[in-house]
């Protein structure tokens, strides 16, 4: 994101950015990272529909290796009781 200087905005401009939204839309304990790892988590669910990998999430995030994204994917309960049961 480019300020209007055309140059990048400071991390805690950004922050403050997403917090003052959050909160003008009503989402409580909200924040920049949460939305990030919502993202990631949603991307990496949705990657192969897309035909893409986990790679390719990395990219997108920024990350420089794939155990920091891995770190952001949340588990998800009932996509693991689908995959036992598929077994």
């Amino acid at each position: 994101m480019l300020s209007r200087r055309k140059s990048h905005f400071p991390a805690h401009t950004v922050v403050n950015w997403f917090a003052d939204l959050y909160k003008s839309l009503g989402f409580e304990g909200c924040s920049s990272h949460s939305g990030r790892r919502t993202f990631v988590t949603r991307a990496a669910k949705n990657i192969i529909k897309a035909g893409g990998s986990l790679r390719d999430v990395q990219q997108l995030a920024g990350h420089t290796t794939l155990q920091t994204t891995q770190r952001y994917i949340e588990g998800d309960s009932e996509a693991k009781k689908k995959i036992v049961n598929l077994i």
